[in-house]
């Protein structure tokens, strides 16, 4: 793949969704490899039962509105390239999300999950403006964040291993709490990272997982106000 081939999916995906509407396939019921540098929108609009495997890298608006398929992005074997240290994947990732999964064993670029409905991201850090007007979904950052996370974020939760400390001053809390891992949220993010380290045989998250005991210490959960309440209600009521 090269970095002209743009919008990889889409047009399968709507031929997918014609045929069995939006459920789609059974997971992982279409697979495809590939290795370059994909162009931009690489999975974008991609629908359940599509797999999709990027070895190498991708430009801006990976896995754009995102409906039920699942992306795994890694550095090709032979790069000298550190991946938690560097960047693979573009700007605006996962903007408009709906549903699916995105695994990248390396850092992502500004406005990452902008907009995120549902869809479950993992990735290895993101620049400026993570997860701004989240609604649902999960996110979980196994590294740094650029400024003004969280903004606007009204739903989902994301989850920050941070290993430098300055999450805190990074984040925008006009909308969210800063959380400890609760149960549940160890138990979610231990499966994320088993599932990340078998799609892109991620070293970091391999880290982590072996000194779990340790390392969970090392995370924050962002929980947006307004869902936490919802939560709470729905556990009054019930």
């Amino acid at each position: 793949v090269k970095n002209t081939d743009r919008t990889i999916g889409t047009m399968l995906s709507n031929e997918i969704s014609k045929l069995y509407g939006s459920e789609g396939l059974p997971d992982n019921t279409i697979n495809f490899k590939f290795e370059g540098s994909a162009g931009q929108s690489f999975g974008a609009f991609s629908t359940k039962g599509l797999s999709f495997e990027l070895q190498g890298e991708a430009n801006d608006y990976v896995g754009k509105g995102l409906s039920g398929a699942q992306l795994a992005i890694y550095p090709v074997a032979e790069s000298a390239l550190v991946p938690e240290d560097n960047i693979i994947i573009g700007n605006v990732a996962l903007f408009g999300a709906t549903s699916g999964h995105l695994f990248v064993n390396g850092q992502a670029g500004e406005r990452f999950a902008v907009r995120n409905s549902g869809a479950t991201a993992v990735v290895e850090g993101v620049g400026d403006h993570g997860c701004e007007y989240m609604t649902g979904g999960r996110a979980l950052i196994l590294g740094a964040t650029g400024r003004n996370f969280a903004a606007g974020m009204s739903g989902g939760i994301a989850w920050i291993y941070d290993i430098n400390e300055d999450f805190r001053e990074n984040c925008n809390q006009e909308m969210v709490d800063l959380d400890p891992l609760e149960s549940e949220d160890e138990t979610a993010i231990i499966a994320l990272l088993k599932r990340h380290i078998l799609l892109t045989n991620s070293r970091r998250a391999d880290f982590i997982l072996q000194n779990w005991s340790r390392e969970k210490n090392k995370f924050i959960k962002v929980f947006p106000r307004e869902y936490k309440n919802v939560i709470r209600q729905k556990l009054v009521e019930a």
